[in-house]
């Protein structure tokens, strides 16, 4: 897994946060290590083609139609 090194960055966040009293901020970074975990596992099984602008700005890419939710 070449893109493995964002899990360490996530890791390193998250530890910051919450010795920090961050607890939002280091439940958010728990999710997000979550989310890449799967986006990594899912990128080591499938071949990744570079998505468009415009699929990027509508939520998709090559390889289906992200469900994109956005807290407002």
């Amino acid at each position: 897994m070449k893109n493995d090194w964002i899990m360490d960055v996530l890791t390193d966040l998250h530890t910051f946060a919450f010795e920090n009293e961050m607890k939002g901020l280091a439940n958010q970074l728990q999710d997000a290590q979550l989310v890449a975990a799967i986006e990594l596992a899912t990128l080591d099984e499938e071949t990744l083609i570079e998505p468009t602008h415009a699929e990027i700005a509508i939520g998709a890419h090559s390889l289906g139609v992200r469900d994109v939710k956005r807290a407002v």
